[in-house]
C-alpha cells in the first residue's frame, strides 16, 4: 500500500474523526473517559495548529484519510508532551505507514519535549507492542490527570 503523509488539514478533520470512531468501536473504547467523548475530535486542523501542537495524517492512493497521529503539549508536565490519538484502519495495519507516524511524531517532538507520555487501554496489545518496540516504557501512574479517565496502560520514552 502507497500513502502519503501530511500535516492535518480542516478536509481532513472529519475523516480522521471516523477513523478514530471506528477504531475505538472495533475495540469497545466507544464511551467516556477515552477519545470517544473529545470535543475536539473534529477539528484537529484548529487544536493542531502551532509549534507545540501537530497532527498528521496519512492518505491512501485514492486520498482517503487511513490513520494519523498527534503531538500535543502536555498542560502541568515540563517538558514532556503527549503522543496523541494514534489510530490506524484495520486495513492499513501492517503496511509500515504506523511507522512511519511515529518517526515523524517522535522527530518533531525532539525539537520541542524531552519526553513522549502516551495513554492507550489493557486490550490494544498490538499497539503496546509498537510502543514497546519504540522503546516507551510503561508507567503505573499518569504523567499528569487527563480526561482519559477510561486509558489503562501508560507509556513514557525519553527522546
Amino acid at each position: 500500500m502507497k500513502y502519503n503523509i501530511v500535516e492535518i488539514k480542516p478536509e481532513y478533520n472529519k475523516e480522521i474523526e471516523n477513523v478514530i470512531r471506528t477504531c475505538l468501536i472495533e475495540y469497545g473504547a466507544n464511551h467516556e473517559g477515552t477519545a470517544w467523548a473529545d470535543p475536539n475530535l473534529g477539528s484537529f486542523s484548529e487544536i493542531y495548529n502551532d509549534e507545540y501542537n501537530k497532527y498528521w495524517v496519512a492518505l491512501d492512493e485514492e486520498g482517503k484519510v487511513i490513520a494519523g497521529v498527534g503531538i500535543g503539549k502536555l498542560d502541568g508536565a515540563e517538558g514532556v508532551c503527549e503522543l496523541q490519538k494514534m489510530y490506524c484502519l484495520k486495513s492499513a495495519r501492517g503496511t509500515g505507514v504506523a511507522y512511519k507516524l511515529m518517526d515523524i511524531a517522535l522527530d518533531y517532538a525532539k525539537k520541542y519535549y524531552d519526553k513522549v507520555y502516551l495513554e492507550t487501554l489493557e486490550n490494544m496489545t498490538r499497539a503496546q507492542r509498537f510502543y514497546e518496540k519504540y522503546g516507551f516504557k510503561r508507567t503505573y501512574e499518569p504523567v499528569v490527570k487527563t480526561e482519559h479517565f477510561a486509558c489503562d496502560v501508560r507509556y513514557i520514552k525519553d527522546i
